[in-house]
């Protein structure tokens, strides 16, 4: 892959991954749309998550294609709008709600807001709220894996909005300079909260920065979920065979508000009927019902399975506990326990 060309125009042939890695693909974009559903529009309108709420509604794809065949030991570095990376690297789903609740039983021990969770037993690294903040975080972390001879892989995600941060530059500078083994991943879903992208930046696409840092850039239709599992699979064997990171852009588009409490008034309504026509499960389904892998019926019950898997973790959640308040100073500050 050159360097001096953009990669989408170099693109080869797609092809499908084995059919169980497809089917699971399907239930993580399910569960993820079906466990943000109940977040915001229920839980958050009951009173009953902590803080704001931000979720990926039409972005499922993006992060369950790109995270579906990742090793145990690579790492992921995942931004508010990527709940199937924490699904597919094992966050279960009453840890998950907790957070969200608030609960001791929660990634935080109920010490954070909802979206700033992680866990580094699984390899995924919370994430900043200055979302440009963890493309930095990500370099190091890749240079870490070269610096130690490790085959591993990090993928960091963010939005559109972030690659207009400085932050953001030096990050992706640092990264090809030192040729860490990085996958960065955006998630241009059209607006950077209410401004949208023609006011944020001057490029037409933000894959096309790749090339003045000297790395592949390749833009993909993020609402495909296939053509997001066959850039993401070849980037990643590209950066663990030491040839360093790539940026990929997957266009998409944020079907809710910037958050719960926004309503995204300043989105022109043909804007959401446009991607609506487009959405990425409705297009999963339709691919994997014509192959003859799946039935109307077949994805009836999965989302069955998902409802009452989710029924069962809010049960749950609810009832798991609030901290102490002398939680609050634990696990904050390294207490000089280890030699």
């Amino acid at each position: 892959m050159k360097t001096n060309i953009l990669a989408r125009d170099t693109v080869p042939p797609i092809t499908l991954p084995p059919d169980k890695t497809l089917l699971d693909m399907l239930y993580y974009m399910k569960l993820t749309r079906e466990l943000e559903f109940r977040i915001e529009r229920k839980l958050y309108r009951q009173g009953k998550i902590v803080g704001g709420v931000y979720v990926g509604r039409g972005q499922e794809a993006i992060a369950v294609g790109s995270c579906i065949d990742l090793r145990q030991d690579d790492a992921v570095c995942p931004s508010h709008r990527d709940m199937g990376a924490f699904l597919i690297r094992g966050m279960t789903l009453r840890t998950i709600l907790a957070q969200y609740m608030g609960r001791k039983t929660g990634a935080t021990k109920g010490k954070d807001s909802n979206m700033h969770m992680g866990d580094l037993s699984k390899n995924l690294v919370a994430f900043v709220s200055m979302l440009g903040d963890n493309v930095p975080v990500a370099a190091g972390i890749g240079l870490s894996f070269k610096m130690r001879g490790q085959d591993r892989v990090a993928l960091c995600f963010f939005g559109d909005g972030a690659t207009s941060r400085g932050d953001w530059h030096e990050g992706i500078n640092m990264a090809s300079v030192f040729k860490v083994p990085v996958v960065f991943i955006c998630n241009n879903n059209q607006y950077a909260y209410s401004t949208p992208l023609e006011r944020q930046m001057a490029v037409e696409n933000v894959a096309d920065r790749a090339e003045a840092y000297g790395m592949p850039g390749e833009i993909i239709d993020g609402n495909d979920i296939v053509a997001v599992w066959d850039a993401a699979s070849r980037a990643i064997e590209r950066a663990r065979s030491g040839h360093g990171p790539a940026l990929i852009e997957c266009k998409t588009f944020r079907m809710t508000g910037h958050s719960a409490h926004d309503d995204a008034g300043y989105v022109p309504h043909e804007l959401f009927e446009f991607w609506k026509e487009r959405d990425p499960i409705h297009r999963f389904e339709q691919l994997l019902t014509d192959r003859g892998l799946t039935t109307p019926t077949a994805i009836e019950e999965l989302q069955q399975r998902i409802n009452f898997e989710i029924d069962e973790a809010i049960q749950a959640a609810e009832k798991d506990p609030l901290p102490e308040p002398a939680d609050c100073l634990r696990d904050v500050y390294f207490e000089g326990t280890e030699e």
